[in-house]
């Protein structure tokens, strides 16, 4: 049976340099399509007509002025009469045309009536939310109240942290196309083998009757996995229009609103701690929103889980407005939040370095040596000894600079897949599977993967991705793609050499076991110089191709995969008090990631994450109007994303020691987005010398705590 470990750390010809994508070029020049991007002959295009109200029913729906007009070819009602309304945003009906002006005029035409009713849709205030909020119940581990009767140092604060919303930079939407019993789709998903499935489910159609295809998608970060309501009114519309292609993309104001979001995260925290700053008690009375679901529970503490008291309360609030959908890293960010800036603030009580806090704390969290190492290592890359002070020890001026970190976790165990490899005569080489490149360097992933297996370079390997006609495999969510993908392939891979040295071992009147193939060659090992060129090697082929198939299991993965990093992410920010700017100077971050497949792209992902901390720590959050129940920033002007002059210096370190490259592939992009956030606002606190309880840090917030201590 084939050996499929990866090959040992110091022998690796690609896995683990620094690769460029292989669709780089494509994407940077434009010629690269992205679903949005499409126009297919005839095509039609398609707009939807959304509430205006938060909480209402919905009296009546009269098409007909719409139904007139020249151009429409099609009209769903998808809310009618006796419809409960629950968000702003809600699909009414959706409009096929030959234009999209058209269309948008048509939806415009058409008259709704409702009947408002009382609404919610701000969550900051629990003792407001009233019947809204739904207790989980109490969590109790040890004796909280004696610990914090025995403690002494108790700190308390309040914190907080808003809805943010999925802000693809190419919205949600699809071109269909219903041609007799088959359904072609071009979705912007991360979900190429399974959206499918889900659409012809909604359509009660065999699941085999969706064909899926898409090259390129322009972000999605957990939002895009299902058809939606916008692909199957669509693909009907397109049945209703005589078989031709309509395309739906939501314009950004209805994205905004109704296509995902984070959800928020709200607490009174309180910890109790020795003198020497072991924590000995945590209480934690939390509160959550993505919309009209309500919001999880954060896991608090977060990393610091086997801290011996523990009382623990949430409550979800379910508010009138969009639901929540998976943003890299569920719950984690909002859990960092609320877990790291309480022990910053325990740390400044006791008058202590936080760094010291978190070092002697490591051992309540599950991996107490891989943290203690990252804790050192990123503090000697941001030279933390040297610049910390205690919090507000800032000296003159109204310039202020501080420090602040945090750490953080994820599991990343790769999802199930399929790979075909295929080796022709000729010596081409393709890979087939029925993944997506979420942007990730997925496709680059594969063929460095293969080309790693079979001793070729990296131009001599072909990717098919993107199409479930292919082998199939898991969604990209979770941090899960790269170990799926990295398995299958390898074993489909190593399947196929296996096939081709049963070829070419008696012309070369050696055993197979004893040949190997490097540097484009077949040869006998220890002995370069006995040796068959690839391509003489896959002459002997004849008129066969071979045609292998690799699976990964996540029940067992032969280690080639695990599960289950680390990371430590520190903030240097200055802080303006006359104004309340806050600006980065320099952030860092280390990060476990097993074996290592591109440090290119990896180093990449951990950047992306780190600027989606910045985002969320100093600018972004959705922002709702009680009076009218509406987003009020669903657009890019007031909705703020970081410019490339807000984010400073990024410095990366990806642990490749040999204690975690041994642990096989694990995926890196959620925990990259997690802990950042949360040491951005901790090093607030340590400039200015007062918390900001809720982020993001703007000016406003930072200006009110100032005027809050000078009082």
């Amino acid at each position: 049976m084939p050996e499929y470990s990866w090959p040992e750390q110091g022998k690796r010809r690609l896995m683990g340099t620094r690769i460029s994508r292989l669709d780089g070029g494509e994407k940077a020049s434009g010629r690269a399509k992205y679903t949005s991007d499409l126009n297919k002959p005839d095509m039609l295009f398609s707009a939807v007509l959304t509430s205006p109200h938060a909480h209402a029913k919905v009296v009546s729906v009269d098409t007909s002025a719409a139904k007139a007009m020249k151009g429409v070819t099609g009209i769903r009602v998808v809310s009618g009469p006796g419809t409960e309304i629950q968000w702003a945003g809600t699909e009414i009906a959706f409009v096929a045309a030959a234009s999209e002006e058209i269309a948008r005029d048509a939806a415009r035409a058409i008259k709704v009536q409702y009947d408002p009713m009382p609404h919610l849709v701000k969550e900051e205030n629990l003792a407001a939310a009233g019947v809204r909020a739904k207790a989980a119940g109490e969590a109790i581990t040890g004796d909280p109240d004696q610990a914090f009767k025995d403690a002494d140092v108790v700190s308390e604060g309040s914190y907080g942290i808003p809805v943010l919303t999925h802000c693809c930079l190419e919205p949600h939407g699809q071109v269909s196309q219903w041609a007799g019993d088959k359904i072609e789709m071009w979705p912007s998903t991360q979900n190429v083998s399974g959206i499918g499935g889900d659409l012809s489910k909604n359509l009660e159609l065999p699941a085999t009757g969706v064909h899926v295809h898409m090259d390129h998608v322009g972000g999605g970060f957990g939002s895009k996995f299902n058809s939606d309501r916008w692909g199957i009114e669509g693909t009907r519309l397109s049945k209703e229009s005589g078989g031709k292609p309509v395309k739906v993309f939501l314009d950004r104001a209805t994205e905004l609103t109704i296509a995902g979001v984070r959800p928020s995260a709200f607490g009174r925290i309180k910890v109790g701690a020795k003198r020497d700053g072991t924590i000995t008690a945590w209480q934690s009375e939390t509160w959550a929103s993505g919309g009209f679901g309500g919001g999880g529970s954060p896991p608090l503490p977060y990393v610091f889980t086997t801290i011996p008291n523990q009382r623990k309360n949430h409550s979800a609030v379910s508010l009138n407005a969009g639901g929540a959908r998976a943003w890299r890293a569920p719950n984690h960010q909002q859990a960092c939040y609320l877990t790291d800036c309480a022990i910053e603030d325990l740390a400044a009580k006791l008058r202590m370095d936080p760094l010291d806090v978190f070092m002697k704390n490591a051992d309540v969290t599950p991996r107490a040596d891989v943290y203690r190492l990252q804790l050192k290592q990123a503090a000697d890359l941001m030279d933390w000894k040297k610049k910390w002070h205690a919090r507000g020890d800032s000296g003159s001026g109204p310039i202020k600079k501080g420090l602040g970190l945090a750490i953080h976790t994820w599991g990343g165990g790769g999802h199930a897949s399929n790979a075909i490899t295929r080796i022709s005569p000729d010596g081409s080489v393709e890979i087939e599977l029925g993944s997506q490149d979420l942007g990730t360097g997925t496709r680059t992933a594969i063929a460095i993967v293969a080309a790693e297996t079979l001793g070729l370079p990296l131009n001599a390997v072909k990717v098919k991705i993107g199409d479930n006609a292919y082998p199939p495999s898991g969604g990209s969510g979770g941090s899960t793609t790269i170990g799926g993908v990295s398995v299958s392939t390898r074993k489909a891979t190593v399947n196929a050499l296996d096939k081709l040295l049963d070829a070419v071992a008696p012309s070369m009147g050696l055993p197979k076991e004893q040949l190997e193939a490097v540097d484009g060659k077949i040869q006998q090992k220890g002995n370069a110089a006995k040796n068959l060129t690839w391509k003489a090697a896959c002459a002997k082929l004849g008129a066969k191709t071979i045609s292998e198939t690799g699976v990964n299991d996540p029940k067992n993965p032969g280690g080639l995969m695990s599960a289950g990093v680390g990371g430590c992410q520190m903030a240097e920010v200055s802080v303006d008090t006359e104004t309340g700017i806050v600006k980065m100077v320099k952030s860092v971050a280390v990060q476990d990631v097993g074996t290592l497949v591109n440090l290119k792209t990896a180093e990449s992902q951990i950047f992306g994450g780190c600027i989606m901390g910045v985002c969320g720590a100093l600018m972004e959050e959705r922002i709702m109007d009680q009076q009218t129940g509406r987003v009020l920033n669903a657009d890019m002007e007031f909705y703020k994303l970081a410019g490339i002059g807000d984010i400073g210096e990024i410095v990366v370190k990806i642990n490749t020691e040999p204690q975690f490259d041994k642990r096989g592939v694990i995926g890196l992009g959620e925990p990259a987005s997690i802990g950042l956030l949360a040491a951005i606002c901790n090093a607030v606190a340590n400039a200015i010398g007062v918390r900001v309880p809720n982020a993001p840090m703007t000016p406003e917030r930072v200006l009110a705590a100032l005027e809050r201590r000078n009082a």
